[in-house]
């Protein structure tokens, strides 16, 4: 689900890898597409500005600068792709007393392993992935951990229906359907119950404070058992800090702590640009289609990575890119500002809707890939392959909306895209089955969908024979 398009993992990767696999991933990629030669490392940008004559060519000048030597060049068209995980958000200002704590402190990001915590009593500031992450980890080492969050959060298990990856039988065409044309009672209630099957949220403190918006959850297989066994614990948000505990909004106290560790995300800039370049309203950046700046004289600058949503990165950025070269060679034409600044307000009257709050940069994965794919001729049709390829059509709208379908068609299409998605699960179970007893299971969304939907349709249609 997370490769790039036109380039599979290999078949004897583990579905979900340790991090030295991605690197050594995306670096075969780069090898094979012959990339190396065009990236500069250790080289900082220290500014982009638009060139004297940008109305008329589009160019920018960017200054870097490595080994303390500083170079100016011009470019047609820049993509700013440092995504937003960047500047570490401390929010000390947030939590009176934090300055009088005499115990440690740290941002998550420069967690870099349990040993210096053995034996510690940790508080971990949060309810992300990175926060049960650390705190599942540091559980087995640590005396004591408990984590804190304001707003609790879903936790889900990385596997589901007959133990198969998550995405793999959630991010479907089929499923993204369903959440978009029920009714929202129908696919709150069902959203609800789905989260709520593995465990009851409410009984291990973890409840989402609105428990019906499509918040991005968390996935961790150890969180819920962790709890169970008392190795750590979930409270509420923190009042404040004395100097060696903390209080609790119930008013609970945690004493004697030794470490804090701050899982509170990131904050994302662009100090080396112009702020009225990319307008800013409110705090939130003004993007058309999360990728360009709608006010430009000149189609020449695309932020890449700038969204999340519950699907892969790689192909997102992947997609969004190749979505900038056609703009930028003139093969696209964006729509007039004021068409792209109306899409930029109902975009975000839906976010409300469905997450809550309007600074989000989340999406919904699908819809926003076929948007994309849309603009430059790779969306799936799938009419045509229904008439052409049955059997492709099937996989494609009812099985994993995987990165291949992008390459069905279109420019940059892929000759391998066809049999990638034909196989796709036969890569998913090859590295599992190091011990094969029998024939694999492959599962089946389409009738495990029918299933849970049977219940909320016979419920709306004795509701419509009352109205």
């Amino acid at each position: 689900m997370m490769c790039f398009p036109d380039f599979p993992y290999p078949d004897d990767y583990p579905n979900f890898m340790h991090h030295s696999k991605i690197q050594e991933y995306i670096e075969a990629f780069a090898q094979k597409k012959n990339l190396l030669r065009y990236i500069r490392f250790e080289t900082l940008v220290s500014s982009i500005k638009k060139c004297p004559s940008f109305r008329v060519t589009g160019q920018w000048e960017v200054v870097s600068e490595k080994n303390g030597k500083q170079e100016s060049t011009t470019f047609d068209a820049v993509m700013i792709c440092s995504g937003h995980h960047v500047y570490p958000n401390l929010p000390s200002d947030s939590f009176p007393g934090l300055d009088k704590f005499q115990g440690h402190y740290l941002h998550s990001r420069d967690y870099k392993g349990p040993e210096a915590f053995k034996g510690k009593r940790v508080l971990v500031i949060g309810l992300g992935n990175s926060a049960c992450d650390i705190a599942v980890e540091l559980s087995h080492l640590a005396t004591q951990v408990i984590i804190s969050t304001r707003s609790g959060s879903w936790v889900m298990s990385r596997l589901w229906d007959d133990g198969c990856p998550w995405d793999m039988v959630y991010v479907t065409r089929f499923a993204n359907l369903l959440w978009n044309v029920l009714p929202s009672f129908v696919s709150d209630w069902l959203y609800v119950k789905k989260m709520n099957t593995w465990f009851k949220h409410e009984n291990y403190g973890l409840m989402p404070l609105n428990g019906t918006l499509r918040n991005e959850p968390v996935f961790n297989d150890e969180l819920p058992s962790r709890i169970l066994c008392g190795t750590v614990s979930i409270k509420p948000g923190v009042k404040a800090f004395t100097e060696t505990s903390a209080v609790f909004e119930d008013g609970t106290v945690f004493e004697a702590i030794d470490f804090v560790v701050f899982a509170t995300g990131y904050n994302y800039a662009y100090p080396y640009l112009d702020d009225s370049i990319i307008q800013n309203r409110n705090k939130e950046l003004y993007l058309f289609k999360g990728i360009f700046p709608p006010l430009m004289e000149k189609p020449t600058l695309a932020v890449i990575g700038l969204v999340q949503s519950l699907g892969a990165a790689i192909p997102t950025a992947d997609q969004q890119a190749r979505w900038a070269v056609k703009v930028f060679t003139n093969s696209c034409t964006l729509p007039t500002p004021k068409e792209m600044m109306d899409d930029i307000d109902k975009k975000m009257e839906k976010k409300l809707k469905w997450f809550g709050q309007s600074q989000t940069l989340q999406t919904d994965y699908v819809t926003y890939m076929d948007e994309l794919g849309s603009f430059i001729g790779a969306k799936p049709n799938i009419p045509w392959l229904l008439l052409t390829d049955p059997q492709l059509a099937l996989e494609v709208y009812f099985g994993p909306c995987t990165p291949y379908q992008f390459r069905l068609m279109g420019p940059g299409k892929w000759d391998g895209a066809r049999k990638a998605i034909m196989t796709q699960w036969d890569r998913t179970v090859k590295p599992m089955r190091t011990r094969a007893v029998s024939e694999a299971h492959r599962p089946q969304p389409f009738y495990d969908l029918l299933k849970m939907l049977l219940f909320p349709l016979l419920l709306l249609s004795v509701l419509l024979l009352f109205y």
